[in-house]
């Protein structure tokens, strides 16, 4: 077996793994701020965590399927995912981890969803790229999906007066400390694209053939 392919499939399978796993934990709860079924479903993927652990499901499992996919949109997902995933496990680790005790399956999910599925992300596109998919186009368009989901959580907690994580607890914080914890975010974000950009280059370099 081809090991970019079974490298991207495994990351697929357990980031699948662990969403299913935090549907079913998420599903059975029948109490708190969303008693029903529904609107808890809808918040669970409200979180940023679980839109960046769908977009490297999407991208791993069509790369497993083929490893060589020239579209600008998929580089841009692809991006997407790699950053989104490194910045979920950047920020939980440092600021989120042990605000919550978790046993069972619902902390076998948090592990899969926070931790080793960044890992595996971030390691299998540091192995296996694809390379030469980044430039300025593509990190102009990554960033449109994280800006989508600030407004749309901002938007939705105005209304709803709650907010998935509370870094961007308006109500508590205010817009102004915010807008503080937004930036600081947004840095990360672009710093580790200029870095998957200059990493990318770099390695893209040392795989060509020699003249």
């Amino acid at each position: 077996m081809d090991v970019r392919r079974g490298w991207f499939g495994f990351t697929a399978l357990v980031v699948l793994v662990g969403l299913v796993v935090q549907i079913v934990v998420t599903a059975g709860i029948n109490s708190g701020r969303f008693p029903d079924l529904g609107s808890r479903l809808f918040t669970l993927f409200s979180y940023f965590t679980i839109q960046s652990n769908v977009l490297v499901l999407i991208t791993s499992a069509l790369l497993a399927a083929n490893p060589d996919r020239p579209s600008t949109l998929f580089r841009t997902l692809r991006l997407d995912g790699v950053l989104a995933i490194a910045v979920t496990g950047v920020v939980f680790h440092l600021v989120l981890k042990g605000l919550f005790e978790l046993t069972g399956a619902a902390a076998f999910a948090d592990f899969l969803l926070h931790t080793m599925s960044p890992v595996l992300c971030v390691v299998g596109w540091l192995a296996f790229g694809p390379r030469g998919a980044i430039n300025g186009r593509v990190i102009g368009c990554s960033v449109v999906l994280p800006l989508a989901w600030l407004a749309f959580t901002l938007v939705r907690g105005a209304v709803i007066d709650w907010y998935p994580y509370a870094f961007v607890n308006v109500t508590e914080l205010g817009y102004g400390r915010v807008l503080v914890n937004c930036t600081a975010v947004a840095v990360l974000f672009l710093g580790l694209a200029a870095g998957a950009l200059w990493l990318d280059r770099l390695m893209s370099r040392k795989q060509a053939p020699v003249a």
